[in-house]
């Protein structure tokens, strides 16, 4: 018979994660569903900031695991101390050798770049924190995907540094820096897409954009990561960000504590976890072309293609002669209407196919066509699978998000 579980033979873990930031509220969800799903623990937790110090009852504090995020070099020794499985969150001095789960920044840098690309610019910025290392390494993975187009990237260089700052230091100093921002600003090619090391820096961006008058998304695009949703509402516009997976770092975090507390050794390496997707709010919401018209319509075609639209009905909101409007088209976006109402139709039946269990009849009127056998023909001819393998993909996909660490077998019942 399995042995009853009570308070006294439940591990014991401390939380030093911050729930002043959507990053870290997301981390704390992931272990509060790790929990919920596999074995109780007695938590440990107070409400802190990223840059707090080492609580005091943390100093005398025994248990059997700890997960912290803390921008504190100081909880290093601590922790190393307690000679108990312990799991950073966060890059920290003297922690070589020991977990680490992350946020894939390279990834960020190359979402929003794709993010850019999809809206047409030919011009490219980034503003961060130099010397904040997740700042750096999204930078990094901008400039790469950027340079990887034959284009170049305009990075914002302020020679006043804080050197080896924390986090808030940074965010500090970028408040105070709101003329060089603009003045960097004034200078770039325009339209410009601008990717910012966070939201904050974002909203700096924006500020100084407003400073400046300078139009906004038309002018300058302006993208953040972390979607902290307060602050991305807050900012005017509101502004586009990158949304990290933190509740599956979380999740995969309190999997790895739990199997590195019943003796299993830790990997040594870093683990990354690439970020989920970029939600697009007002910041980024632009095409940017030359050609107005061409903007025109291809806002239309993105807004009603799937409201049943044809060609005609796209001549009829942005009048052209046919023939005018599929070459200017073609040359700018590389396709023509015909293609981009399909693509916008099947990117919007993938979403559907992934998100939902509706049926693909529902689904083809969702999308605005009229038969789910045309559907399923032409979505296996665009995408190479049907929409039922994609949608078992999918699935899947989601269920393997969600194992711990390193596990990677799903039975045949759950598929």
């Amino acid at each position: 018979m399995k042995p009853f579980v009570t308070r006294a033979t439940r591990p014991r873990v401390a939380l030093l994660v911050e729930s002043s930031r959507a990053y870290g509220r997301g981390i704390l969800a992931g272990v509060a569903r790790y929990i919920r799903e596999h074995e109780p623990w007695s938590i440990f937790y107070q409400e802190l900031s990223l840059c707090d110090e080492t609580p005091d009852w943390f100093k005398k504090w025994k248990g059997e695991g700890v997960i912290t995020r803390l921008e504190n070099n100081n909880v290093v020794g601590l922790v190393q101390r307690l000679g108990v499985p312990v799991i950073y969150l966060r890059k920290v001095k003297d922690t070589a050798g020991m977990p680490t789960l992350l946020t894939d920044n390279g990834a960020a840098g190359q979402m929003c770049c794709e993010h850019f690309k999809e809206r047409g610019f030919r011009h490219f910025g980034y503003c961060g924190f130099n010397g904040a290392d997740y700042s750096d390494e999204r930078r990094a993975g901008f400039v790469e995907s950027v340079e990887k187009l034959g284009l170049r990237c305009h990075i914002f260089k302020e020679e006043r540094l804080v050197g080896r700052a924390k986090t808030a230091g940074y965010e500090n100093e970028g408040l105070k820096d709101a003329l060089p921002v603009a003045n960097w600003i004034r200078e770039l090619p325009k339209p410009v897409g601008v990717m910012a090391c966070n939201d904050m820096r974002g909203q700096q961006v924006l500020n100084a954009c407003r400073a400046l008058g300078v139009a906004v998304p038309d002018e300058v695009a302006v993208i953040g990561v972390d979607n902290d949703e307060v602050l991305c509402t807050l900012s005017d516009p509101p502004l586009s960000s990158v949304v990290p997976d933190t509740e599956r770092i979380g999740y995969e975090t309190a999997a790895l504590l739990a199997r590195m507390m019943r003796g299993e050794k830790a990997p040594a390496e870093h683990i990354f976890i690439r970020p989920k997707a970029v939600i697009t709010r007002k910041s980024t919401e632009v095409l940017a072309v030359e050609d107005r018209q061409i903007a025109a319509v291809t806002r239309f075609i993105r807004e009603h293609a799937c409201e049943g639209i044809d060609v005609s009905d796209v001549l009829r909101a942005v009048p052209m002669s046919r023939s005018t409007l599929d070459r200017r088209f073609i040359a700018l976006m590389n396709c023509s209407p015909k293609d981009e109402i399909l693509r916008v139709r099947l990117n919007r039946a993938k979403q559907l196919l992934a998100e939902t269990d509706f049926p693909l009849p529902v689904i083809a009127e969702k999308v605005g066509l009229e038969h789910a056998e045309y559907l399923s023909r032409i979505f296996k001819k665009r995408v190479g699978q049907t929409p039922s393998e994609f949608r078992a993909r999918a699935l899947l996909q989601t269920l393997r998000d969600r194992l711990p660490n390193g596990l990677s077998f799903i039975p045949p019942a759950i598929i």
